[in-house]
């Protein structure tokens, strides 16, 4: 059932209004009648009904957001399964995505991007204490209220640390512009992943544009992964600039250590006390993720800045050395193997210590779910990632604006795969064959 003005959903929540449109499904404003009050309501698209892993992703987000209590993630409702469709029911906050405020003011004081920072690491800190990654921090799921609070919203790909992923391990989740270099190269996301996407929207609310930009997907995460992000404007207090090349160090343990060592830090720049009153709680069950010691005075991509004297080789040598182990994890996935460092041999004893020899994976694993419905170009840096060669093929073509343009709906061979074997990739294209009515 399409989604109309009007429409009845769980017999409770009318349909007034769409607000927008993603890629799992519509979201509308609605009415709910019994107790007086609207609503947003996150209706999932008719084509992913049949599909058990999209519609046990939506079933995972009502899980997830209704997982953690804090002001600054959206509250879930309710969730139901009516007519042929899966809905979900959340709060309706008002105000504007940040997306969209940046769509209007392009750029914004660094006051209000420290605001917005603390806010929302506070709350990432919270889902963080749940064992929760949300793995798709952008400013299109941070939601502005008109007094200034910010509500995450769309933890439809959020990740539980102590459940198996919905997705294969080697999936790359998340939006690519704001995708940390451990999911670009199919790693699991940690807090600092979520900890790097704070800081790309950070940056291109500072900044008026994002650090890291290419001619497609595939170019973008490449960036990502290898790419020193320019310096921030002049302008921009030197503090306030080491502390987002902090956030988007290439090296997780170069970043702050938690989220809510990100809020303080802000707030301390900004000159303002936390918003509310902060929830820490954790459920016992959950395993705490694991946090590898950050060394806050030490920045591998700190940017030169004005009379401030800077090592260069050293800069060039962290370079050198991230890069070459990002490209390591590339070739070696989906479980790269750590090499042995062997132990100094006192002079007493003649018998050297054996040095291990890493094993590179023979296999690949490919599931439908890695890659139908993604992007060819991101699909392509996972295949890659894992050993494999693609061989692209333009499939259906569609009118101009269609949604789905340049995302797979075909792969083989898929399954346990032997590493070099080619995967042919088909996808839709963009039909330049339409010809204009006429007269």
């Amino acid at each position: 059932m399409k989604p109309e003005e009007g429409q009845l959903y769980g017999e409770r929540y009318r349909l007034i209004s769409r607000i927008a449109i993603g890629g799992m499904g519509e979201v509308w404003k609605a009415h709910d009648p019994i107790i007086l009050r609207d609503v947003a309501i996150k209706i999932l698209k008719p084509e992913y009904m049949g599909d058990p892993g999209f519609l046990e992703r939506f079933r995972t987000e009502a899980k997830h957001a209704a997982r953690v209590n804090h002001e600054g993630i959206a509250n879930v409702y309710d969730y139901g399964e009516d007519s042929g469709s899966a809905f979900l029911v959340m709060e309706l906050v008002p105000g504007d995505s940040l997306a969209k405020i940046l769509e209007d003011r392009k750029v914004l004081p660094a006051t209000e991007v420290l605001d917005i920072v603390a806010q929302t690491a506070r709350a990432l800190y919270s889902a963080h204490q749940d064992g929760l990654v949300h793995r798709d921090v952008k400013p299109g799921n941070l939601l502005i209220t008109p007094d200034g609070q910010v509500k995450i919203t769309d933890f439809g790909i959020a990740r539980v640390a102590d459940q198996v992923s919905l997705t294969a391990t080697g999936q790359v989740m998340g939006t690519v512009q704001y995708l940390a270099p451990e999911q670009a190269t199919g790693k699991s996301a940690t807090p600092s992943t979520d900890i790097y996407s704070l800081g790309i929207v950070a940056y291109e609310a500072l900044a008026g544009n994002r650090p890291f930009t290419g001619d497609n997907q595939m170019m973008i995460a490449m960036s990502q992964i290898r790419d020193i992000p320019p310096p921030l404007p002049e302008d921009i207090d030197p503090a306030v600039s080491e502390l987002i090349m902090d956030c988007l160090a290439k090296k997780a343990s170069m970043r702050p250590a938690t989220a809510l060592e990100l809020a303080q830090r802000a707030e301390k720049l900004s000159g303002k006390s936390p918003v509310g009153q902060f929830n820490t709680r954790m459920i016992e069950t959950v395993k705490p993720l694991p946090q590898t010691t950050t060394i806050i005075d030490t920045v591998e991509n700190k940017v030169e800045k004005q009379s401030a004297v800077w090592p260069w080789v050293s800069v060039i040598a962290v370079v050198v050395l991230t890069t070459v182990g990002v490209l390591i994890a590339i070739l070696t996935q989906p479980n790269p193997t750590p090499t042995h460092t062997p132990t100094e041999t006192p002079t007493v004893t003649p018998t050297p210590t054996p040095t291990e020899t890493p094993t590179t994976p023979s296999t690949a694993t490919v599931f439908a779910s890695d890659v139908m419905e993604q992007n060819v170009d991101v699909v392509e840096t996972l295949l890659v990632g894992k050993g494999l060669i693609v061989s692209r093929v333009e499939g259906t073509p569609l009118p101009t604006g269609d949604p789905r343009i340049n995302t797979v709906y075909e792969a083989t061979p898929l399954g346990s795969l032997p590493v070099g074997t080619t995967v042919i990739v088909t996808y839709y294209v963009e039909d330049t064959t339409q010809t204009a009515p006429s007269n």
